[in-house]
Formats: structure tokens, C-alpha cells, sequence
């Protein structure tokens, strides 16, 4: 239940009814493809206008005095001269922290509280053009035999884990209308993180169902995703699927691998950490999934949101570990570039506040052109035709955004 409301206002009780009506009008005003979009039981936002873009990479991100740290402290010192009280960050940082990275400044900025928003805010889920061509990357073949080589490293013990992906390349007869798109994501995936992220081409668009990191003050919370099962309209048979992950050793494996490189990486800065011993059942419409919900505390009162993100960025649930091994990996096998795909996405303001989500259940949309993505952890027990319906299921949940069947798996 979203719980957190606009900047500590109370959502509706003791309003006049003129302030109710302003408020409700207010929502209805706020545009899911106008700018930057954002919606979290936490806190959802929408921009207007850009302040300040931000190309410089992340790398390094994770130290306080790092050149992208010290970049965004710059680009929010200059919004507070220009007369912008309280300066957010806000956008996309790629997979490859190395590349540019897709974040700004906002000019303006409206806070809302999402349930409100979804209640009171009539979205139009019109009907999407016709598809005139699909296209995968790789196909079956190359995937599953991706999926063999990937099996065959971990095996050997050359890393413990890899996270490999394929592309859905979509073209359609007349441009994509991504107002419809995004109410069309929203109402499929209610309890998602919904983003909209405005690029140079195009838009980034999607609904994420994994935090990667939330803060406030001194306290954060991590929710990571690793092991999951396509879920079965029969509740019978669902149950079923659901006690089967539970009970799954090789999902259980790849999940730990996640928490304990999470653990790795966040104790040493952390005052106190959290991490349960064993994940719980998280479920999305199409997908059951291993989750652990992570909370702590941080050591220095000078971490941000951003430094705590690009700690954790990449998490082995999207990369693998060991992290330098599985991205070799990755870039051998992947017969792509991931751009902003397996990256985050999110905001963060000044004082350090500020929530980011991995970059999956998404794609690209420019044009007639759309760009979906979809990934599989690999470990020694992973079976190539698995892997393959998996990620399957997971681009079925962007292809039914396009009013399409999902994909054959």
C-alpha cells in the first residue's frame, strides 16, 4: 500500500472540498510522457522542462569525491543560483557505467502520491499500431547455445554466475503513441515502479519490478530479484509453480550469490545491515520471484542516494559475479550492445534522498521503432531451453503493453 504522500501533505483528510478538487485536478494535470516520470509507494514524481543535462559518466560514481559526484554537485549548486529552491537529478545510468550516462535537471518538478494518482487520473490505453515486423537478438539457436557456453564458465568455476540477455527489435506501421503505452503499462502492472525516461531519441519506458536502492537520511532499503517462474492462470497450478521456486536449489543459489555480493559491497559503509537468511515469494502478473528485502543504516551521513546506487550498480541479479568476470562474459557472448538496458533508473536530490530501480521490464520507443529487453541469471544448473522461456515470459509482459500475444517460448 503506498503509504508516503507530496512532500509530507496529507493526501485528502481534513481538506476542504474546494482543496480536495484542487488537488485531484492537480494529479490529472500531471503528464506520464512530458518529461521525466516516475511512480514508487515511496514517492512519484513528474518534470517539466530541462535545467541541466548530465552526460558524464557514472564510473566511479560510488565515491563522494568521484568526477560524476562532483559533477551533479555542481549542476545542483548552479539550479539553486538560477533560482530552483530544491534541485531533484533525475533520468537513466547505463548498464556500462562507463558510457554516457542519460540523467538532468529538471526545471520544475511535481510530487505526487501514486494511489491518488492511479484513482483519480483518467489515462487513455487506446489502441496501439499494428506490428509489421519482429525481430530477435540472437535467435533460439545462438541464445540457448550462449546460455551452454555461459553454463560450461560457471561450471569450471570461472565465475559464479552470469546474467545474459536478448533483444525484441519492433517495428510498427505508424508511430507508437507512449501516453497509451505508458497507461497501458501502468494498468497491466499496477504494483510496478512505472518510469519514463525522455532521451535524445525517443524514450525510455518501462515497469520495473526491482528495487535497487531507496534512501532517506541515514536509512535505506534494497529490495534485489534473483530466481524467478513464469505463474500458471490455474491458482491450482500457480500454487504449485510458487512452492516449486520455494523449494527450487538452483534459484536459491542464484539468489544468494545476489545477497551476499550485496553484502560485500554494503557493509563496510553501513552502521547497520539487514539481510534476511532466506528470500521471500514477490509476484508480478506474470512472474514469481525470489526477494529479499534489505534495510540498514549508513556510516557516513555524506552517502547519497546516488553513491549507495552506483555501489551496488551492477548487482549480480543483473550482471553476475565475479562483476569484472561476468561482464567479459557478457560483452563476448552478447551479440549487442545494452545501452541503458540492465542499468537504473531513478532520481535523487540534494540532500541525498532519492530512490533508483533496475532497468528491466522495458524498452525503447522512437518512431515506428520499438527496442525490448530481457535477461536470465546463468548458473551450473541452468538448462538453455529454461532460460530461453524465461526470458520469453519476461518480454511477454512489454508485448502484451503493445496489445500483442505473448511471445511463443
Amino acid at each position: 500500500m503506498d503509504a508516503v504522500v507530496m512532500d509530507g501533505k496529507g493526501d485528502g483528510a481534513g481538506q476542504t472540498e474546494q482543496q480536495h478538487n484542487d488537488h485531484a485536478e492537480s494529479l490529472s494535470g500531471i503528464s506520464p510522457t512530458g518529461g521525466f516520470f516516475f511512480t514508487s509507494p515511496f514517492r512519484s514524481l513528474a518534470t517539466q522542462g530541462c535545467f541541466k543535462p548530465i552526460t558524464q559518466p557514472a564510473a566511479g560514481g560510488e565515491a563522494l569525491n568521484s568526477p560524476f559526484q562532483q559533477t551533479v554537485q555542481q549542476a545542483f549548486a548552479q539550479a539553486r543560483d538560477a533560482g530552483i529552491a530544491h534541485p531533484i537529478l533525475c533520468g537513466a545510468i547505463p548498464f556500462d557505467t562507463q558510457q554516457p550516462s542519460a540523467l538532468f535537471v529538471p526545471k520544475e518538478v511535481q510530487w505526487f502520491e501514486r494511489q491518488s494518482f492511479l484513482d483519480r487520473t483518467q489515462m487513455t490505453t487506446g489502441d496501439v499500431p499494428h506490428v509489421t515486423h519482429k525481430t530477435e537478438h540472437p535467435a533460439q539457436p545462438e541464445f540457448m547455445q550462449m546460455v551452454s557456453s555461459a553454463v560450461e564458465a560457471t561450471s569450471r568455476g570461472a565465475l559464479r554466475k552470469v546474467v545474459l540477455s536478448r533483444l525484441l527489435e519492433i517495428e510498427t506501421q505508424r508511430p507508437v503513441d507512449n501516453a497509451a503505452l505508458m497507461a497501458r503499462m501502468i494498468e497491466q502492472n499496477p504494483g510496478g515502479y512505472h518510469f519514463h525516461v525522455p532521451l535524445e531519441k525517443g524514450a525510455l519506458m518501462g515497469a520495473s519490478p526491482e528495487l535497487l536502492l531507496r534512501k532517506l537520511g541515514n536509512h535505506f532499503h534494497s529490495n534485489p530479484l534473483a530466481g524467478s517462474a513464469r505463474r500458471n492462470s490455474d491458482p491450482v497450478q500457480d500454487d504449485a509453480v510458487k512452492n516449486a521456486l520455494r523449494t527450487s536449489a538452483k534459484d536459491a543459489y542464484e539468489h544468494h550469490i545476489v545477497t551476499d555480493g550485496m553484502r560485500e559491497v554494503l557493509a563496510p559503509r553501513c552502521s547497520h545491515l539487514h539481510i534476511p537468511s532466506q528470500p521471500e515469494l514477490l509476484s508480478t502478473p506474470a512472474l514469481w520471484h525470489l526477494a529479499s528485502p534489505i534495510d540498514g543504516d549508513v556510516a557516513d551521513s555524506a552517502e547519497n542516494a546516488l553513491s549507495l546506487a552506483c555501489l551496488l550498480h551492477p548487482t549480480p541479479a543483473l550482471c553476475g559475479t565475479p562483476t569484472v568476470s561476468a561482464r567479459e562474459l557478457i560483452s563476448q557472448l552478447e551479440p549487442f550492445d545494452r545501452g541503458l538496458f540492465g542499468g537504473i533508473v531513478g532520481w535523487c536530490d540534494a540532500q541525498g534522498n532519492g530512490e533508483w530501480v533496475v532497468t528491466i521490464r522495458c524498452g525503447t520507443v522512437h518512431g515506428r521503432q520499438v527496442r525490448l529487453f530481457a535477461g536470465a541469471g546463468i548458473v551450473p544448473d541452468s538448462v538453455p531451453e529454461s532460460e530461453w522461456a524465461e526470458t520469453g515470459t519476461k518480454l511477454s509482459t512489454m508485448m502484451r503493453a503493445f496489445g500483442l500475444n505473448p511471445l511463443c517460448t
